[in-house]
């Protein structure tokens, strides 16, 4: 179990005002800032050298391995979700006519307009299935669409807005059975939910660490199952994605022909967000001693007593009363019922209003205010945010 108040200690952020954005990006914890204290010690007074920084981000690529039930060759570091999802992407062997398939309704615009990038460069059809409550999935609908065509199917494991989980293990058990690959985008789950990609069935998935990571933005991973990764020729390479043996320096250049660097490391490129590894590593470090399945009964416990607090409340809660594929994320609102920064509704936007006045910090996607939970949150947080929401206007 998680010691809640000695956990909250470590985010001060979160005792200065209630935080539920961590969809946007996370509070940085006192962890983190030590490691990125530390990492600015070294380059100031030592200059550093790459040994040092080097270790940094195997370090955390080994850690997030662990985290997700991969082997750290099937890793590649990368800037951030979109940047995973573009490398793998466009390393894979496309031909005209292939079709991917994806749900626009439920997608970042990162995991959509690659698609129509790579429909203009090699002639792929994109197939966009609706969903038809505006709030899940539609793996029946992924299913139907598939053909002899389909290379990939894409879906985030929790969508950004209205926040549900997606039943990806039975995608992508009905695509492998056609010989179709999976990739998820995962920005919303890793770090929240338990995940382990063995189990889940994925081919590729991408994250970045400034959610529920607990880090920053500019660092991100790309997880590629190895034997898949073997086949695949990256569309862009540097040193790093180059195998020359263990002891050639990193200026080294082959004469003639090279070996891609081993499985998913050949997505790796120059060098690193070195200060991004280190914050990547300490929080990383603390989600292992948290335990991630506490953190996911933690979060998800909380996001369930919001949701049915505010339902009570008489509000429009996305998906009404808490369902088992809530996540941490809460939405209250229509989908689709505005733009990013404010709904369609008056009494959504005036909501909304009220509560950032009262020092909660939330978000408005695409038309419903979200209330998205970290590990730094507590029962106390949920109680603020019912107790102004119940507020007359």
């Amino acid at each position: 179990m998680i010691d809640h108040s000695a956990v909250r200690s470590l985010f001060p952020g979160a005792q200065t005002q209630t935080y539920t954005d961590i969809a946007v990006r996370c509070l940085v914890s006192t962890r983190v800032r030590e490691a990125v204290d530390g990492h600015l010690d070294v380059r100031m007074y030592q200059g550093g050298d790459k040994e040092y920084f080097h270790l940094l981000v195997e370090e955390a690529r080994g850690a997030f391995a662990s985290l997700i039930g991969a082997e750290p060759d099937e890793i590649s570091v990368v800037k951030n979700v979109s940047e995973g999802l573009n490398a793998f992407a466009s390393a894979l062997p496309w031909r005209k006519r292939d079709n991917v398939i994806i749900c626009p309704d439920l997608e970042h615009p990162n995991n959509v307009f690659l698609w129509y990038n790579l429909r203009k460069h090699h002639g792929i059809e994109v197939r966009e299935v609706e969903s038809p409550d505006g709030e899940t999935v539609p793996i029946d609908r992924f299913v139907a669409a598939m053909d002899s065509r389909t290379r990939l199917v894409t879906v985030p494991s929790v969508s950004f807005a209205p926040g549900f989980i997606t039943d990806v293990r039975t995608l992508a058990r009905e695509a492998k059975s056609r010989s179709i690959l999976t990739l998820v985008d995962a920005a919303q789950s890793i770090g929240a939910l338990e995940t382990n990609v063995k189990s889940l069935g994925c081919d590729a998935l991408a994250v970045a660490t400034q959610k529920s990571l607990l880090a920053f933005y500019g660092t991100g991973f790309l997880y590629c199952r190895r034997d898949l990764a073997e086949t695949l020729e990256p569309a862009y390479l540097a040193r790093y994605g180059v195998d020359l043996g263990p002891d050639a320096h990193e200026t080294a250049i082959a004469a003639g022909d090279f070996r891609y660097a081993q499985a998913a490391r050949r997505f790796d490129l120059g060098n690193f967000n070195y200060l991004g590894a280190a914050a990547a590593r300490a929080s990383l470090d603390l989600i292992q001693e948290l335990g991630i399945a506490n953190i996911e009964h933690h979060v998800r416990n909380l996001a369930h007593q919001l949701a049915t607090g505010l339902h009570e409340l008489g509000l429009p809660v996305a998906g009404g009363e808490p369902r088992p594929d809530l996540a941490h994320i809460v939405a209250v609102g229509t989908s689709g019922g505005g733009r990013h920064y404010s709904a369609d509704d008056p009494g959504m936007n005036a909501l909304y209003r009220r509560l950032t006045d009262n020092n909660v910090r939330l978000s408005i996607r695409r038309g419903v205010l979200r209330f998205s939970l970290g590990v730094y949150n507590d029962l106390a947080d949920v109680e603020r945010i019912l107790e102004v929401a119940g507020r007359n206007p």
